[in-house]
């Protein structure tokens, strides 16, 4: 059996298409989420879900009795992910699990992203608990910006204090399908994978989203404190506004940044492109 936490978010929903789309039964896969009313299409896939969410350890293990594979999906909740990642890989420790996946962050073990210190606690734990794993590093969402082409488009503006540092971004549904392959693959050795796709800058990601779209957008790079103020100005409540603004500093270091092709060698092709990416949002 594998189990995905998170079945219902944006990640966790893709992954469970993945993972049938690579083969996988839905009597195998355990879809484990905090409501059961919004995984009703699941359910009718003839996936067995599982309500448990990670505040309860209690419920956490029962949601993960007879499972032998995890792919765990971080949490989204920024400052109480090791806590609540605790429970999870408490739960799936006295479960029996016999592999985890779990979604990290690029360069978790380097990165100066305060992001990144709840994913490198997170890893500690997971290897301390003495379970077979993968950490599946991903780099940022491609949607993290066409999310916001709405006011993009509005606007003319990309905002941002990433100033001319390179991100290497990926789809969620392409960093779900690198998700799926390790899951269904070897799971015999421990891993880890630094997953990520196209790299640009955000003057080059402007620049793309103003050739595709017909309408002038510019860049506008900014001190990492006035675009955190910008963020909550737009009703970012602030301490996600700093963790944002810090993730663009980030940027500039090279945190977010690889040329490594682990993406492309679990999925078995490119992963899609920015400019493709960008074209389907702006439809």
């Amino acid at each position: 059996m594998i189990a995905i936490t998170g079945a219902t978010g944006h990640l966790g929903k893709l992954a469970v298409e993945a993972l049938l789309n690579k083969g996988a039964k839905p009597q195998e896969l355990v879809a484990i989420v905090r409501n059961k009313e919004k995984a009703k299409d699941l359910v009718s896939k003839g996936i067995t879900v599982r309500e448990a969410d990670y505040g309860n350890v209690d419920r956490l293990q029962k949601a993960l009795e007879g499972v032998d594979k995890l792919l765990f999906i971080s949490g989204s909740e920024a400052g109480q992910r090791v806590p609540q990642h605790t429970n999870v890989i408490n739960a799936a420790k006295n479960a029996k699990v016999k592999f985890i996946a779990y979604t990290s962050i690029l360069k978790a073990d380097t990165s100066k992203m305060l992001l990144a210190q709840e994913h490198l606690a997170t890893e500690k734990m997971i290897s301390q608990s003495g379970i077979p794993h993968a950490f599946l590093r991903n780099s940022w969402y491609i949607e993290n910006y066409t999310e916001q082409f709405g006011n993009v488009l509005k606007s003319g503006v990309i905002a941002g204090a990433a100033q001319n540092g390179k991100v290497s971004a990926a789809t969620r549904a392409d960093y779900a399908a690198a998700a799926a392959a390790v899951v269904l693959g070897d799971t015999s050795k421990n891993a880890i994978y630094e997953l990520a796709g196209d790299s640009f800058t955000l003057s080059e990601l402007a620049a793309v989203t103003s050739r595709l779209s017909g309408k002038t957008i510019e860049y506008k790079d900014m001190p990492t404190g006035e675009y955190a103020k910008l963020l909550m100005s737009f009703g970012v409540p602030q301490g996600f506004a700093e963790i944002l603004a810090d993730s663009d500093a980030g940027i500039v270091r090279g945190d977010l940044y690889t040329d490594r092709d682990d993406l492309k060698k679990l999925l078995g092709r490119k992963p899609s492109s920015l400019e493709d990416t960008v074209k389907k949002a702006l439809q």
